[in-house]
């Protein structure tokens, strides 16, 4: 298992996370502590002014409203003494805070001012946009501004001067007065230093504590980690240590129940599944599994031998497809497919047939997990299938020509043709002759069902084959007319061989006889034998009409053919090279042919014999 990052530990993430929710409450404390702090500075220090002002209104109203003569002292005077007491008693009272009072007439005309340095505008128009605003309001204005010079905050107040102390009564002036508050500020930015490095130490002991609450849970997750990784390996002895009875506790002990339970279950699954790869690698037959979208998931190695293919290229991929099937059916037809499908993958040179039967996994609740397919190699069945049909249609048109001539020619002697005298004896000697040759198609028939069923014996002796082959030959050149002419190419060296007579002679005699029939007028017929090995090799050629190339080698095959008319009207049944191939193979020999067509055929087969024992081998071109 990939080893998880610093980063990306569940461990720091609870110390983040912790850390932010603390930092979070901290950064909402501070900041509303900021603002209430900040607007309690603020409210005292206005207040301690505020305080004083309506006093000092009071005493302006009344030395503006006063009626002067000429023993008094002049207005601006009176109103500079009074603003000068006042000032005074406000710095006192705001630490020196206070910069400036003025006295404005609510003609905007400045009457008297604190600041020594700002005498010589008395008498003059005041510019304040703010005292315009309290006079045409009739209201108390106040600002805090950025003095241009110290770069301090000050804080500007201009409340309107009744000529009475009620609301609606007229305005005679204005108290302008302007205050330094960065006092204010910094003692809240103190204030804030405080806050900030009291945060910091809660910082350092939140991270401290965070660390320890995390690895009270991330150190039993980390060993139920090991303990998972431990379980993926095989291993389930490893046992996740309880920590206590909290939900992890519970959650630990739950976990080492759940790896018991898994190892239980393992032992189980792993015994079924020896089990089953005991059955499928010893089934003779091939199995396929699918999962519920008919990809592969399983296949046993009889499986793979019948499809000629490997295991790499098969699992996922889909059934139909390996089957090569897939253009005719679609996996959701072979789920519903009740009947077996045969599978041809048959070439020119080999018949080769696979059945499959298929049979679908379903759960109780009827949802389909997938599909098992069952091969069988039934080529042999097929063929045996169809040599059957084959040979029941043969033996079937093979009795019925001669049986339906026998009966043509029946009824016509029946219809009084047995009357003449001419005509009789034509009749009945085609009705005897029709009936020897049912009788030899029966009785080949019987030796080959002897045969096949291995019902017979080899009556073997030890003969010398060159005069066994020329006294068969000899038969056939007394018995034959002039049309052919036959060459022997022997060798001199003598061949014994241990082998049934009668049976041998049957193979050389059919051989012979297809020879002189299918030879023309003036034809030759060849005979040799040589030695090659421990085997006799013998040949009979003749110079016929020939064999196309595409039949040579189904000459030996039952009730075969190559030109079906001719050979009928020759009498032949078609079973005797069947026959020869039967004998010669029975011997332990082969037989074959070798033919161009036009220019002839020459048959060979070979017979055992001891070299050692009965001299060496000749030769024969």
């Amino acid at each position: 298992m990939q080893k998880v990052s610093f980063f990306k530990s569940i461990h720091v993430k609870l110390v983040l996370i912790y850390i932010l929710l603390i930092l979070l409450a901290l950064q909402i404390i501070g900041i509303y502590f900021a603002r209430q702090l900040e607007q309690n500075l603020k409210s005292n220090f206005q207040d301690s002014i505020f305080q004083r002002v309506d006093l000092m209104q009071y005493s302006l109203r009344e030395e503006i409203l006063k009626e002067r003569d000429e023993s008094m002292p002049k207005l601006e005077e009176s109103l500079k003494s009074i603003v000068t007491e006042f000032s005074t008693g406000l710095r006192d009272v705001s630490n020196g805070d206070i910069l400036e009072i003025r006295v404005i007439d609510n003609r905007q005309r400045i009457l008297a001012t604190s600041e020594l340095e700002n005498q010589n505008l008395i008498g003059q128009r005041s510019n304040t946009d703010l005292v315009r605003r309290a006079i045409s309001a009739e209201t108390l204005f106040d600002i805090i501004k950025l003095d241009n010079k110290t770069r301090n905050r000050v804080w500007v107040l201009a409340n309107p001067i009744r000529a009475g102390a009620g609301p609606d009564d007229e305005i005679i002036g204005v108290l302008y007065i302007e205050a330094n508050i960065e006092s204010v500020f910094e003692q809240l930015n103190d204030i804030n230093q405080i806050f900030l490095g009291g945060t910091a130490m809660s910082l350092v002991i939140t991270i401290f504590l965070g660390i320890l609450v995390a690895r009270t849970i991330t150190q039993p997750i980390a060993d139920m980690r090991k303990q998972a990784q431990a379980m993926a390996k095989g291993n389930y002895s490893r046992k996740v240590r309880v920590y206590g009875t909290d939900e992890i506790g519970q959650l630990a002990i739950t976990f080492n129940h759940l790896t018991n339970r898994l190892q239980e279950a393992q032992s189980t699954t792993e015994a079924e599944r020896r089990k089953l790869d005991s059955v499928l690698s010893n089934m003779t037959d091939g199995v396929i599994a699918t999962d519920r979208k008919g990809r592969i998931i399983l296949i046993n190695d009889p499986a793979l031998e019948l499809l000629h293919i490997s295991r790499d290229i098969t699992l996922g991929r889909p059934i139909a497809s390996v089957l090569g099937i897939d253009q005719e059916y679609s996996f959701e037809d072979l789920i519903h497919m009740n009947d077996a499908v045969n599978l041809n993958f048959s070439t020119s040179d080999a018949p080769y047939i696979l059945r499959a039967n298929f049979s679908v996994i379903q759960k109780e609740t009827g949802f389909i997990n997938g599909l098992i397919t069952v091969l069988h190699d039934i080529t042999e069945q097929e063929k045996i299938e169809m040599d059957r049909r084959e040979f029941v249609s043969n033996v079937s048109h093979e009795l019925r020509t001669p049986l339906t001539t026998m009966r043509s020619y029946l009824e016509a002697l029946a219809d009084g043709a047995w009357k003449d005298e001419n005509i009789a004896p034509t009749f009945l000697n085609v009705t005897q002759t029709e009936t020897e040759r049912m009788i030899r198609l029966v009785n080949d028939l019987l030796q080959l069902s002897r045969m096949d069923s291995s019902d017979y014996e080899l009556n073997k002796d030890i003969v010398l084959f060159n005069s066994f082959f020329n006294r068969i030959i000899d038969r056939f050149e007394m018995a034959k007319s002039d049309k052919v002419q036959f060459a022997r190419l022997f060798p001199e060296t003598s061949f014994y061989v241990e082998l049934d007579t009668d049976k041998v002679t049957q193979v050389i005699d059919n051989i012979i006889s297809n020879a002189i029939k299918y030879s023309p007028d003036g034809g030759n017929i060849r005979f040799g034998f040589t030695g090659q090995g421990d085997m006799l090799k013998v040949m009979i050629s003749d110079d016929g009409m020939g064999i196309p190339k595409e039949n040579v080698g189904r000459i030996f095959d039952r009730f075969y053919r190559v030109d079906r008319a001719r050979a009928r009207s020759m009498g032949g049944t078609g079973l005797g090279l069947a026959i020869a191939r039967e004998m010669i193979e029975a011997h332990g020999g082969k037989i074959w042919a070798e033919s161009d067509e036009g220019q002839g055929t020459t048959i060979f087969f070979t017979l055992p014999y001891d070299a050692d024992e009965f001299g060496e081998a000749g030769e024969w071109e």
